[in-house]
């Protein structure tokens, strides 16, 4: 079997710039707080930032005029020399410090190839949750036109014996270091080293390849936790791209191969945190009548989902559950609405501040993140925007970049 990861050529800012205005947090969040992009955007001024580079989905609606930005911005910087490889080809050992915790990581690409988020996938790299489709055209249009390729996009592998990532964490003292900085909006710590030449051959890649040897037939070997309609994208273009090249190309390509970070779903400051809806132009009473195929009752003691508006609050629990998981129960009841405008809030704060006017949100227990592989192996995706790995200021930030043209 072919590997389903690979190292790569990373690109890195070049040492005069400022990595704290250059690195930015995914672009799929604060969709509902169009103010904090803007706050980045004043923070950043002209200084070269990942933030040129990406379309924040806070203004989707602008993606005619911001997608050709984007593509000049790309190729600006490259003409400048403002990215530059630190090393040949390798990996990229992280550490990421934020209120939950130190959070180790490896950056790496991973074979699309060997990716299929479709229903019914038994491929070695599988997403989570279910996959929007509608979400992948304006990503795609990007893509398209694109020299390079940033990543906010999360895999997990179910590891507990710490055999691939921890021990490479363990000897970082004694790798090249890359860059140390602190991350703007209350993102934390960032620090990375090379993981390259001996390193890769002895180190990383063997243990690579012991994790993919214990994979069960049909099991899967990373699981996408964030960043899944990026990936799909990834795959969806390179799916295009393919069809236009000569048989030699296709096996090398840096299209077919999509940039990532890897992380030990057992990482202790990996936490699951619930994913909030809020209705807007909804009351309870409107909630409560969307919900009612699942038969809400008021249950303070053990909720399932705890609605909050401008007139308080009101824990449900669900006679008669549509799904294993309360977040699921929700999502199919407001699948079968029409009209309905949802978004999907990470932050308990920030749901209680968006309820109080005119709106219903919805509050969500954590799924334990144990139960994730296991569930996903025998029954396939989470309903959508079922969890999140941390707070939206602990996502991952863009930083490194590849060539995919």
């Amino acid at each position: 079997m072919n590997r389903p990861f690979a190292p790569a050529a990373f690109l890195l800012p070049s040492p005069e710039t400022d990595l704290t205005r250059f690195s930015v947090v995914a672009c799929d969040q604060y969709t509902s707080e169009p103010e904090i992009w803007r706050r980045m955007d004043r923070f950043v001024g002209s200084a070269p930032s990942a933030l040129r580079l990406i379309l924040p989905e806070a203004f989707l609606s602008e993606a005619e005029t911001r997608i050709p930005a984007i593509h000049r911005a790309m190729a600006d910087y490259l003409s400048r020399g403002l990215l530059k490889a630190p090393f040949a080809e390798g990996m990229i050992l992280t550490e990421r410090v934020t209120s939950s915790g130190t959070r180790p990581g490896l950056v790496l690409t991973v074979d699309l190839e060997q990716y299929d988020y479709t229903p019914g996938s038994r491929s070695l790299i599988r997403p989570t949750e279910g996959t929007v489709t509608e979400r992948i055209p304006p990503r795609l249009a990007i893509r398209r036109g694109a020299p390079l390729e940033m990543s906010h996009i999360l895999l997990l592998c179910d590891d507990p014996e710490e055999s691939v990532i921890e021990p490479l964490y363990a000897m970082r003292s004694s790798l090249p270091a890359l860059y140390d900085f602190s991350l703007q909006e209350g993102g934390g710590f960032l620090r990375g080293w090379a993981v390259c030449g001996e390193t890769l051959e002895k180190k990383a890649l063997p243990a690579l390849d012991a994790l993919l040897n214990r994979t069960e037939m049909g099991g899967i070997l990373f699981a996408v936790g964030d960043g899944n309609h990026s990936l799909a994208t990834a795959k969806a273009y390179w799916e295009e791209l393919k069809k236009s090249l000569p048989p030699d190309q296709i096996a090398h390509h840096p299209a077919r191969y999509a940039m990532a970070e890897l992380t030990n779903i057992y990482a202790p400051a990996l936490r699951f945190a619930p994913i909030h809806r809020v209705l807007y132009g909804k009351s309870v009473k409107d909630v409560l009548s969307l919900l009612a195929p699942a038969r809400p009752l008021p249950d303070a003691a053990r909720p399932d989902a705890v609605l909050i508006s401008g007139d308080g609050e009101y824990p449900v629990s669900f006679s008669h559950p549509l799904h294993p998981l309360p977040v699921g129960t929700v999502q199919n009841c407001l699948d079968t609405a029409s009209g309905l405008r949802v978004d999907y809030i990470h932050g308990e704060e920030t749901l209680r501040r968006l309820s109080q006017s005119g709106a219903c949100g919805i509050l969500l227990p954590a799924m334990d993140k144990s139960a994730l592989f296991p569930s996903v192996t025998a029954s396939g995706p989470l309903p959508r925007k079922t969890f999140s790995m941390g707070e939206a200021q602990e996502k991952r930030y863009y930083l490194e970049a590849r060539v995919i043209a």
